[in-house]
């Protein structure tokens, strides 16, 4: 007479698990976007039940909150680091344009243009696109303003420049998505366009694309 023995079932320490669906969670948002980070999406992603999500996350809300605000972050950090790098204000704004626009993001502007809109219907999810939108307000804005300390860019109004700024190059993004268009051939029109904003000379913002 068969048996059938019945297969282990492991346990993982609380902190373990609760990061083990975090992560599941942000490869259902890099893959599929933001919308789709369900329940089960996230239960069939970690091998998991749906019962054992919800235990570590009741709220999917939060869940979808913490997984943007996880993507924005690590973005805006990336983006940090090669702004740095850059030798001085007029350069910072053109590797900014450059990184943006180099079409490699594409899974990020999903995620930001689904942010926009699922926001509307979570508390949780609106307060972490403010937050993100803010830490970009003022990495460009500061950009911006050491121009003007600098003598390079003439504008009185950096952080409304920052923020023309960040809406130029995310409407592109998001209108180069929908169209399947290739967003590197708009970086040099937006790095004039920028010129123009920020009171620099033309051609001082330079691009690689």
């Amino acid at each position: 007479m068969s048996s059938t023995v019945p297969r282990p079932r492991t346990r993982k320490p609380p902190a373990e698990r609760a990061a083990e669906i975090v992560a599941a969670a942000t490869a259902v948002a890099r893959e599929q976007g933001l919308s789709a980070v369900t329940l089960r999406a996230v239960a069939q992603r970690a091998g998991i039940t749906s019962g054992l999500v919800a235990h570590y996350q009741p709220s999917m809300d939060d869940l979808v909150a913490r997984v943007y605000t996880d993507l924005v972050e690590e973005e805006v950090r990336d983006v940090e680091r090669v702004v740095a790098s850059a030798a001085d204000p007029a350069h910072r704004l053109g590797a900014l344009i450059d990184t943006l626009m180099d079409g490699a993001r594409e899974e990020l502007t999903v995620v930001w243009v689904e942010g926009w809109a699922m926001a509307r219907r979570s508390d949780a999810l609106a307060d972490a696109v403010r937050a993100q939108m803010q830490r970009w307000q003022s990495l460009v804005e500061d950009i911006v303003a050491e121009g003007c300390r600098t003598g390079a860019f003439s504008t009185a109004e950096p952080g409304e420049v920052a923020w023309e700024l960040i809406g130029m190059i995310d409407g592109l993004n998001a209108q180069s998505l929908a169209r399947g268009t290739d967003t590197t051939r708009f970086a040099r029109r937006t790095a004039r366009a920028a010129e123009a904003l920020v009171g620099a000379r033309p051609g001082t913002i330079p691009v690689v694309a």
